[in-house]
């Protein structure tokens, strides 16, 4: 077994439910690593998934029962749930939560053979976590954390209506109905003390509410309690939509398919195709499976995948993909990809595993708040206990002020301030076909301040096309109709390109004769009985005389880095036809929008200086010709050395080298493989406006997290003097943390608004 394969074998990959919120993943992650023989884990809170890598020896049963145990029900990924474990699911009714577009493989192709158990027991189905985040997909009143939510409101209002009949026996019934929330929620706070999260925010607010009820404060407890859960349902509700943004994306596979076999059409499910099906697809329906079009043309909306605003022309040997929509006309497609290998379960896999990656950020965060949720208990013990024991001061005010000061000093909202604007970028991106590979790439590319292209396929579109016809002896109709007559059946590009321009230009083609193509030369052959040629122009001039004007002519179409073939008939010169590969049309506009951005652009080409500095002039970018692979991974370092923070953006094969030299390589694609597997981002619909609209998601984004961790961090220290002067209590402060984990939430939620092509 290589060392690749015992990688992939010791890898298990879980989709987790009840988790939406970084304080959820951290108790999970901090329980998991604890496991004997666990190397590695990841978890994500936007995607709701846990990679965890193992040496072999983990007993990932145990380490699946002790997760479930903390609340978070685990499913393998890959493997569709066995009936008991539906049942179960049932029992523990998960209606308000996200299990929707999970059933399709988000495996990678890890093994999963060793999970094949069942996750059932009690501790997977068991009672409510006090923590609970399972998105809200369907009314918030039907889920777990919204029945608790209301139970415990209920009978809030309850010891209230008794508390006036019986005043006498209010702290006792305000105390019942602080039970009815916080139960759970303390249940959940030992579990994770258990596997070694002592600090989380479950144990803060079961010891802040006992405390309120061991100094008389039963009614504020209660109202604590409450506010707590109406904090953390919705942020549920808002944490839920970052992730159905991106599994939106599985929707748009249509569930059936038209398959051929044996001479007849049969509609099966889209999930059964092979690669090498082959499927009808008729005008206006969806493409059920990657593809290739083997009859028919049509134009095809690409949108969900590639973000194009306008259909695209497909025909024959053109690939099409999943979740495309089909134009005017039918389409025959032989399937190339499995359903769990689509692009856009590719795409949805490729976002989740992302969000599993930590941006610089998180990490600090991370670590700080390792660090801060301690020192919060120690000042708000400090407050509590000081001032009574020095200054004389009364104790129950000042319990009261330390408890208040517990609460404020709960690190949701910081936590929470970074994993969930990164969440929502990754997923606002993927609609638009900007694919981005975790937060640490997301907030590396808005510190870019020196991007390098390649020229052929990324700054132009990689095909040649006719520029200029020049007639010298006969008519330009005449010359263009010669040359692809000659060229008619040929695949090389220029030939590609001469007959487009004829079809283009709807001129009837000529059938030739005693063809011959002529090493290094051109191509020969009879048309109309006449001896016609047509080859390079040092090659012509082995045939005919060029006048210094004719061989000026050709110069000047040269020098602007255009490859020129002369026609010659009958040994007489009769004109040139000159070609070039182009500049995308967004190349232009996308080279400003960089300059604006503050960014300096280079092209690195392999091509010759002529044809590489005539782009360069057209587009204003500095040119570097003739260059090898180890070339520019050299002009890359150098680069660098300079103090430039460097993108790469390339076709993801040819530039290996200078892709990983780069700080972010950028692979440019439609959808391929490359442009999704390749380097450290894609750009699927190939638009060079969009290398700055990738940019501008960055710098986006990392403004979204630092007001989001000046929102958490400057709503407590607010509350935190407030408190200590004696102006706000308990109510206040558990608004502070649980209004600013919601603040903190929505104002990340702006970022899933997908800036227009």
């Amino acid at each position: 077994m290589t060392a690749e394969t015992e990688a992939q074998t010791n890898q298990a990959r879980y989709k987790v439910g009840n988790m939406d919120c970084a304080s959820c993943a951290t108790k999970i992650d901090t329980a998991v690593r604890r496991m004997p023989g666990v190397t590695d884990v990841a978890v994500s809170v936007g995607a709701g998934t846990m990679t965890v890598r193992h040496d072999g020896s983990a007993d990932l049963p145990a380490m699946e029962k002790t997760v479930s145990g903390l609340g978070y029900p685990l499913r393998a990924l890959g493997l569709k749930p066995a009936a008991q474990e539906v049942d179960a699911h049932v029992g523990h009714d998960h209606s308000g939560h996200d299990h929707s577009g999970h059933d399709h493989d988000h495996d990678g192709g890890h093994d999963h053979a060793a999970h094949g158990q069942k996750q059932a027991g009690p501790a997977a189905v068991e009672g409510l976590h006090g923590h609970d985040h399972g998105p809200m997909d369907g009314p918030w009143w039907k889920s777990d954390k919204g029945r608790l939510t209301i139970m415990t409101g209920i009978g809030l209002v309850i010891a209230y209506g008794l508390g006036q009949l019986m005043p006498d026996n209010q702290s006792i019934l305000f105390t019942v109905a602080m039970l009815i929330g916080l139960v759970p929620i303390s249940r959940r706070a030992f579990m994770a003390a258990r596997v070694g999260t002592p600090f989380s925010i479950e144990m803060l607010m079961t010891i802040a509410a006992i405390g309120a009820v061991i100094i008389n404060a039963s009614e504020e407890a209660a109202a604590v309690v409450f506010l707590f859960l109406v904090g953390e349902l919705l942020e549920g509700v808002a944490a839920g939509k970052a992730r159905q943004s991106i599994q939106a994306l599985t929707t748009l596979m249509p569930k059936t398919a038209f398959l051929e076999k044996d001479g007849r059409t049969t509609e099966v499910p889209a999930e059964t195709l092979t690669v090498g099906s082959v499927i009808m697809v008729r005008p206006g329906d969806r493409i059920s499976a990657d593809g290739v079009i083997i009859d028919g043309t049509s134009a095809v909306d690409q949108a969900p995948v590639t973000g194009e605003s306008t259909p695209v022309a497909r025909g024959v040997n053109d690939p099409v993909f999943a979740g495309t929509v089909n134009g005017a006309a039918a389409l025959r497609v032989r399937v190339t990809a499995a359903a769990a290998d689509n692009t856009i379960a590719r795409i949805v896999r490729m976002v989740e595993e992302a969000q599993e990656t930590k941006a610089p950020t998180e990490r600090f965060i991370d670590r700080f708040s390792r660090y801060y949720t301690p020192g919060v208990v120690i000042v708000a013990a400090l407050i509590a206990i000081l001032p009574p024991l020095v200054a004389g001061e009364g104790w129950g005010e000042w319990i009261y002020k330390g408890l208040a000061v517990l609460l404020i000093g709960c690190p949701c909202a910081l936590v929470i301030s970074t994993p969930a604007a990164i969440a929502a970028s990754l997923s606002a991106g993927a609609r638009r076909g900007l694919l981005i590979k975790g937060g640490s790439v997301l907030e590396t590319l808005g510190k870019l301040t020196a991007i390098a292209m390649d020229k052929t396929g990324t700054l132009t579109s990689g095909k040649p096309i006719v520029t200029d016809v020049v007639p010298f002896g006969r008519n330009a109709e005449d010359v263009l109709r010669l040359a692809a007559a000659l060229e008619t059946g040929s695949s090389h590009p220029l030939a590609a390109a001469i007959l487009a321009k004829a079809a283009e230009d709807e001129v009837e083609v000529p059938t030739a004769d005693k063809a011959e193509a002529i090493a290094g030369q051109g191509l020969s052959a009879t048309v109309e009985g006449k001896t016609v040629f047509l080859g390079s122009p040092q090659a012509a001039r082995d045939r005919t005389s060029l006048s210094t004007a004719h061989t000026r002519a050709i110069s000047t179409l040269q020098d602007a880095g255009k490859t020129v073939s002369v026609l010659v008939v009958d040994g007489q010169l009769a004109g040139a036809i000159a070609m070039r590969d182009e500049a995308r049309p967004d190349a232009k506009q996308g080279i400003a929008e960089l300059h604006a951005a503050g960014i300096k652009t280079v092209m690195l080409t392999g091509d010759n200086a002529k044809t590489a500095a005539a782009i360069g002039r057209d587009l204003g970018v500095e040119v570097r010709a003739d260059l090898m692979p180890q070339d520019k991974q050299k002009i890359i370092l150098d680069l660098q050395t300079q103090g430039l923070k460097v993108g790469k953006v390339g076709d993801g094969i040819n530039d290996a080298p200078a892709l990983a030299a780069a700080d972010v390589g950028i692979a440019m694609g439609g959808g391929t493989d490359v442009a999704l597997e390749t380097a450290d981002a894609a750009i699927l619909h190939g638009r060079i406006g969009d290398i700055a609209a990738m940019i501008r998601l960055s710098r986006r984004t990392m403004r979204n997290i630092h007001q989001n961790i000046t929102i958490a961090l400057g709503l407590k220290v607010v509350f935190l003097v407030t408190t200590v002067l004696g102006i706000t209590g308990l109510w206040p402060a558990i608004l502070a943390d649980t209004g600013a984990t919601v603040l903190v939430t929505l104002n990340a939620l702006r970022l899933l608004r997908v800036e227009k092509a």
